[in-house]
């Protein structure tokens, strides 16, 4: 019998980057991202996008997400979700368009879904 394959999940990743300091949740509100529960915003060419990752649901497609661990200019580090695929806010697709992936000129993404799938697309 082979082994069991470990799930990779949106709320383990998420503990996992809150545990390297992307403590903030960020919302975007009128093209900007803004720090919930705080009146900071900052603009797409003050951000960059330090890590992402794309959640694919095994059995079914409803289950598809993006997390993206964020860092501002000034440091503050914190995390926006989305819907991925048709179900994916249009406003959140359009800011992120704008954004640099630290270190890469393109957007490349963690696909998640098992631990194999995960190491797979991992550089």
């Amino acid at each position: 019998m082979a082994d069991p394959i470990e799930t990779i999940t949106l709320s383990g990743v998420l503990d996992e980057l809150r545990h390297r300091g992307f403590t903030m949740d960020f919302t975007l509100r009128q093209g900007r991202l803004r720090v919930a529960g705080a009146g900071r915003t900052f603009a797409a060419d003050q951000v960059e996008i330090a890590e992402a990752y794309r959640f694919e649901g095994i059995s079914d497609p409803d289950d598809m997400a993006i997390l993206y661990a964020i860092e501002t200019e000034n440091g503050v580090r914190g995390t926006l979700a989305d819907a991925f695929g048709v179900y994916s806010d249009p406003c959140v697709t359009e800011f992120i368009e704008d954004v640099p992936l630290r270190g890469h000129g393109s957007h490349p993404i963690t696909v998640c879904g098992t631990l194999e799938a995960a190491k797979e697309d991992t550089p």
